[in-house]
């Protein structure tokens, strides 16, 4: 089973992704800020990450930085999601190592179709 980080500072967000995440077979796991998820990262890598942008402690892009630094950090496919819709964002978002961008709010048809793009759906 294909394993997904949600990295996002509201709880409603992580149970929704979760949720889509569960009906496309991935397993789980959720952190509120860029620290816990790279934590999390530190601990088990997982083959997918959720990003949220906006967050307190380390913010998303900050993570995914470090994220990309770390051994094994340049597996993950790393979707933002998020409220940040201007070209400057999306433009760091990809050079900083993203895969994908998908605006707020999202939906499973949504979700699913990046995740299919990126090769995480069979």
């Amino acid at each position: 089973m294909k394993s997904c980080l949600i990295v996002d500072d509201s709880k409603v967000i992580r149970m929704v992704a979760k949720k889509i995440l569960s009906e496309l077979e991935f397993a789980t796991v959720e952190a509120e800020d860029g620290q816990q998820a790279l934590d999390a990262c530190k601990a088990e890598m997982p083959d997918a990450v959720l990003l949220d942008w906006n967050m307190p402690v380390m913010n998303g892009i900050d993570y995914l930085r470090e994220l990309r630094k770390l051994p094994g950090g340049d597996k993950p496919v790393v979707v933002f999601c998020t409220t940040e819709n201007d070209i400057e964002h999306i433009q760091e978002a990809i050079e900083a190592g993203a895969n994908e961008y998908i605006m707020k709010p999202f939906d499973s048809e949504i979700l699913q179709a990046k995740f299919a793009q990126v090769g995480l759906l069979d």
